[in-house]
């Protein structure tokens, strides 16, 4: 017998029942649910297939799998036969990775998955294709997807046209992220109720050639938009509409005019809009049951033209009396010398019970602003303050005379946060404009009751108790403090 480094070198059976050294094979005696449940841990169905040479009982093992993933470098013929020979009841789940897909390439599987899929589709291509344009690489023909429950396609700007005929009977969840369409079937007909009729989640991000967009959807229930830098006019008449989110849109500098919008969505409890606003272009209907508010970002300090950015983020607040939860962002540019403080603008806030407060402040003092801001909803019960550290301004260093300390009868100016009773404060570090806001904070909120502080994620444990007696020195006994070095953000929702 064949000796290796002083051990016997064992010959592999694949006769069935037989195993290592001729033993009894007990893993291939192992039910099929359980065998499928040990080949889906892999997570790469070639890897999956591969295991056939274990044992004539293995085989057809992986053929049965629910779910197929083929990461990045499958060949797309090895796609298309496996989904071909694929024998389980119902395909789940559906990824397929790749590097500089093209339309071809996609094509080879993609309809033979429309037809077998009944769960959920993630086609993620990457890589820049040589530069080419969307247009030189030919568009790639979307089948409908009629079983499908979700269908995730980021396609790094390939071309795509959709479907003129078919009903996504089962889709509920539609992602569609990088794509350049093409026509002659818009994105607006395939998505609405009649031929999407179970659709509740839709996302739409950087999607080039999408310049109008209308949606009548029954069912939505929750609507992203996001970068679509073009986009003109977009209409959504949405009844069971409960989260609307629509950031950086309309800013393409060529297009002409105001950008026109029209939204029905009674049920609308979430309104993120971080794009364009003019009132008398971009019209909101009844939203009764609306809870939570967040606006485009403001400039606390800038010249002209920042004012009037300001002056038509803070428009749309004003449309409404009162809203649960408001989080505004606030932001500071750099400083060149000719900037002015812009905060006083604001004159006016709805009637808020939550604010979340956002600070991008650059290495600048943020007391003027904070304090400006609680003057105008001195009524708050919650203030959530998630303090922001940008990566390009870490090394930042504010200088002495900075305008950023001016207006300073913040430090001395009185406030009374008569209801003000939680408090939570995210990405602290101690340093020297943080600590006097912190401070008097616990002065204004005459009934705090609650103050949860996480610290950012630089501060070490020693550091962080040196920060947390100087905390506690502020506070009073009735005021119950609890302490983090978990980092991360706070939640909005």
């Amino acid at each position: 017998m064949e000796r290796t480094r002083g051990h016997r070198r064992r010959k592999l059976s694949v006769a069935a029942g037989v195993g290592v050294g001729g033993g009894e094979d007990r893993l291939s005696a192992l039910p099929d649910d359980v065998l499928i449940h040990i080949l889906l841990k892999l997570r790469d169905a070639p890897v999956a297939a591969r295991t056939s040479v274990l044992a004539r009982r293995w085989r057809r093992v992986w053929a049965l799998l629910p779910e197929l993933h083929f990461p990045v470098g499958t060949d797309p013929d090895r796609i298309r036969a496996a989904l071909t020979a694929h024998d389980a009841p119902a395909l789940r789940h559906l990824f397929v990775a790749g590097i500089e897909a093209t339309p071809e390439i996609a094509a080879a599987w993609l309809p033979i998955a429309a037809r077998r899929l009944s769960g959920v589709l993630h086609f993620k291509n990457t890589g820049g294709m040589n530069g080419a344009s969307a247009g030189e690489r030919g568009t790639l023909k979307l089948p409908c997807f009629e079983k499908a429950t979700k269908v995730v396609l980021d396609l790094h700007s390939i071309g795509l046209t959709l479907p003129p005929s078919g009903v996504f009977t089962r889709l509920t969840d539609l992602e569609l992220v990088r794509i350049q369409l093409h026509g002659p079937c818009s994105l607006s007909d395939v998505v609405s109720s009649p031929r999407c009729p179970s659709l509740r989640r839709l996302s739409v991000c950087s999607v080039r050639g999408l310049e109008n967009f209308t949606i009548q959807s029954e069912s939505l229930v929750q609507l992203e938009l996001r970068s679509l830098h073009i986009l003109q006019q977009l209409n959504i008449v949405a009844l069971s509409l409960q989260k609307l989110k629509v950031f950086l849109c309309f800013t393409n500098p060529l297009n002409e005019g105001q950008p026109v919008a029209n939204i029905s969505a009674p049920q609308l409890v979430t309104l993120d809009w971080r794009s364009a606003y003019d009132p008398s272009s971009v019209l909101f209907g009844e939203m009764p049951n609306l809870q939570q508010l967040t606006t485009n970002p403001l400039f606390v300090y800038g010249d002209d033209i920042f004012s009037g950015l300001n002056h038509h983020s803070l428009m749309l607040p004003q449309h409404f009396h009162h809203i649960r939860k408001f989080i505004l962002i606030l932001f500071y540019l750099q400083v060149r010398g000719n900037e002015r403080f812009l905060m006083e603008e604001m004159t006016k806030l709805p009637n808020i019970t939550i604010l979340g407060l956002v600070v991008l402040a650059c290495g600048h003092s943020f007391g003027a602003s904070s304090f400006h801001v609680l003057k105008m909803s001195s009524g708050i019960r919650e203030l959530m303050l998630q303090l922001v550290t940008r990566s390009e301004s870490k090394a930042f260093v504010c200088q002495p005379g900075c305008i950023c300390a001016e207006p300073s009868n913040w430090e001395t100016e009185d406030l009374v946060l008569p209801c003000l009773k939680e408090v939570a404060i995210n990405g602290l570090r101690g340093t020297e404009h943080e600590l006097p806001l912190v401070e008097r904070l616990f002065k204004w909120a005459t009934t705090l009751e609650r103050v949860t502080i996480i610290f950012h994620d630089s501060i070490s444990e020693s550091n962080g108790e040196e920060f947390r007696q100087l905390l506690l020195s502020f506070s009073r006994p009735a005021i119950c403090m609890e302490f983090s070095h978990c980092g991360g953000s706070l939640s909005f929702d």
